[in-house]
């Protein structure tokens, strides 16, 4: 495999087209340099992340990304590569679900990628970790369906009731700690129904979560009134 230096000037180039969306001048590049569709751009930190990494990559929507992408791929670019750090190994549709770039994820799958494969960042999980964790709904809502599966806590922040009730009836049950995180998240996915469900199956209320937010803190950020007023009803404080 190719392995260029960020500041390589054939790095800098291709890295140039793809962020301009100029498939024609990346085009022009992968046939002046065989194995560039599937090399690795190493930056100084020592993170190696693949071209379609780049396409894909904070903060998306390049222009003509699906085609940047529908180009790498049928030049051979591994859809499903992970990125080499110390930190995380997400694939391409990870970075995309992160960006919310809907046109380049869909791209992604269409060109084989795994919409399950593990590495998110925080979590280990898949792109639907991502997408929920970076509150990227657009995202989530097209990997749901395009078939991803979701966890518990993923089903709340998306408010699929049905998917919710399911876990809750599971043999065995989710403990409270997973109903309350379930619940904190729905408040952070601005799903009201989903929150009244976990709230009467036994979720914290005014629990201190990630990024040291409450379930209440959260429904205001999801600009939700309603879930708010019925939350502030409940007794529900800020952190």
């Amino acid at each position: 495999m190719l392995n260029l230096q960020a500041n390589d000037p054939v790095a800098m180039a291709v890295v140039s087209a793809i962020q301009k969306g100029d498939v024609d001048g990346l085009k022009h590049l992968i046939a002046a340099h065989p194995g560039l569709a599937k090399a690795t751009i190493v930056d100084a930190s020592g993170t190696a992340r693949s071209l379609l990494h780049v396409a894909a990559d904070w903060p998306g929507h390049f222009l003509n990304g699906a085609r940047t992408v529908t180009a790498l791929v049928e030049a051979g670019a591994d859809v499903n590569a992970s990125v080499i750090s110390t930190q995380h190994a997400e694939t391409p549709l990870h970075w995309a679900a992160s960006s919310n770039d809907v046109a380049v994820l869909e791209a992604l799958i269409d060109g084989g990628a795994d919409i399950e494969a593990p590495g998110a960042v925080f979590t280990g999980g898949s792109p639907m970790s991502d997408a929920v964790v970076f509150a990227q709904w657009d995202a989530a809502r097209k990997l749901l369906a395009r078939g991803a599966r979701t966890t518990f806590w993923q089903a709340a922040s998306l408010g699929l009731l049905d998917r919710v009730k399911e876990y809750l009836e599971g043999q065995p049950p989710p403990s409270l700690d997973e109903i309350t995180n379930a619940f904190w998240n729905a408040c952070r996915g601005g799903q009201l129904e989903t929150a009244r469900l976990l709230l009467a199956s036994g979720a914290d209320l005014n629990w201190i979560g990630h990024d040291n937010k409450t379930p209440l803190d959260c429904a205001v950020g999801s600009g939700t009134q309603e879930l708010v007023v019925w939350l502030r009803g409940q007794g529900a404080t800020f952190a």
